[in-house]
C-alpha cells in the first residue's frame, strides 16, 4: 500500500480568470457524466465498464470534439467516472445500495501535465488556455504544501481543484506519494506505531467530506443538502411561534441528530471497508488540531462530522482487526 498525503492549498485567483475556471469545470463535469452514462448499466453490474482503457478508447475522441478541454483533462474526467463506477460495482456486488454515479459538485482533477507547480504559484490548463495563480499559504513552517509538494520525499500524483461558492474561493488539494531515494514508492510509514504496517490515509474536507489515500471520495454534497433541509424546516416552524411548533422543532432536532449519527456511521463503515479491501493495517486521519483554521470554510456541522468520523472509526476498526489514529 503506497503512502500518500494530500496538501490543501488556497489559490489567489484573479477576477479575470474566474470565468475560465468555471467554464472548465462545466466541461469537466460534462465529460465525467457522459463517461458515467457510458460505463454504467442499471440491470447487471457485470455489464458495467470498469476498464479505463476501454472507456477512454470509446469516448476520448468524441469528448475532445464536444468540449474545449485539453487532452489530459478529458482523460482525467473519464478516469474519475470509471473509478466511481468501479466503486459502485463493488458496492453492488456486496449487496449495498448504489446507483449510477452523477457528478454535480464543482471539482476538477489535474495531473502533472495540466498543472505545473512553482514554489508560490501554479499554472493550470483551462478552456481559455493556461492561467497562473498564486498560493495563499498559512503562516508558520512547514506548511502541508512545503512538507509534501515541495519535498523530495514525496512526488506529485494528481490534484483536485474545488470551488467554495459561499466564499467565492478556490482550493487545490494536492495528492502526493512518498518515495525513496531511488524514486520508488514507499509502502509504509516510518513512524514507530505504523512501521511495517500498511496505512490508509484519510484527509478531511468540505466538498469531499473525506478522501482516502486510495483516491476514494466521500462527497459532502448529500450531507450539506440534508443539513440545509433540517435548518430550513426548523426556521419555518420557529416562525409560527406556537407551542405545537415548538414541540415539532424538538422532534425535528432529535430526528436530525439521529440522521447525522447514522450518516457518519455509514461513512465510517465504508472507510473501514476500504481499509479491509486494500489490506491496510492502520487508518490514519489528518490531525484535527486547529481544523477550523486549516478549513476556514468548514461550518460547525462539518467539524462535528469530522470528529464523529474519527471517533466511530476508532472503535469500528479494531472489530475488523485493524486500528486508527490521527496525525
Amino acid at each position: 500500500m503506497e503512502v500518500r498525503r494530500t496538501a490543501p492549498v488556497k489559490l489567489v485567483v484573479p477576477a479575470e480568470y474566474h470565468d475560465a475556471l468555471h467554464k472548465t469545470a462545466d466541461h469537466f463535469l460534462y465529460c465525467a457524466n457522459q463517461a458515467s452514462n457510458y460505463c454504467w448499466d442499471n440491470t447487471n453490474y457485470e455489464d458495467c465498464i470498469t476498464s479505463n482503457v476501454k472507456a477512454r478508447d470509446a469516448l476520448y475522441d468524441r469528448l475532445r470534439e464536444e468540449t474545449d478541454l485539453t487532452a489530459n483533462l478529458v482523460q482525467e474526467a473519464i478516469r474519475r467516472a470509471v473509478h466511481a463506477v468501479d466503486s459502485g460495482v463493488d458496492r453492488w456486488k456486496k449487496g449495498k445500495r448504489t446507483n449510477k454515479p452523477e457528478f454535480a459538485s464543482w471539482s476538477m482533477v489535474y495531473d502533472k501535465r495540466s498543472a505545473t507547480f512553482y514554489r508560490n504559484k501554479i499554472s493550470l490548463s483551462t478552456v481559455n488556455g493556461r492561467i497562473e495563480c498564486d498560493f495563499e499559504l498559512p503562516a508558520g513552517s512547514p506548511t502541508p504544501y512545503e512538507e509534501y509538494v515541495l519535498s523530495d520525499d514525496y512526488e506529485f500524483r494528481t490534484s483536485t481543484l474545488q470551488y467554495d461558492q459561499a466564499t467565492d474561493e478556490f482550493y487545490f488539494h494536492v495528492t502526493t506519494r512518498k518515495v525513496d531515494e531511488a524514486g520508488e514508492a514507499v509502502e509504509t510509514e516510518g513512524s514507530d506505531d505504523t512501521e511495517h504496517k500498511t496505512v490508509l490515509g484519510i484527509d478531511l474536507g468540505v466538498n469531499s467530506l473525506a478522501v482516502s489515500s486510495t483516491a476514494t471520495f466521500w462527497s459532502g454534497d448529500e450531507y450539506d443538502h440534508w443539513i440545509r433541509e433540517f435548518e430550513n424546516r426548523r426556521a419555518e416552524m420557529q416562525q409560527r411561534g406556537t407551542q405545537a411548533a415548538h414541540n415539532a422543532v424538538l422532534r425535528l432536532g432529535r430526528r436530525e441528530q439521529t440522521w447525522r449519527k447514522q450518516y457518519t456511521h455509514t461513512v465510517a463503515n465504508e472507510i473501514v471497508d476500504e481499509a479491509v479491501d486494500y489490506d491496510c493495517d492502520v487508518i490514519v486521519f489528518e490531525d484535527l488540531t486547529d481544523i477550523r483554521e486549516r478549513l476556514p470554510h468548514a461550518e460547525w456541522h462539518h467539524v462535528w462530522a469530522f470528529r464523529r468520523l474519527v471517533e466511530y472509526v476508532e472503535y469500528k476498526a479494531p472489530e475488523r482487526g485493524g486500528g486508527s489514529r490521527t496525525g
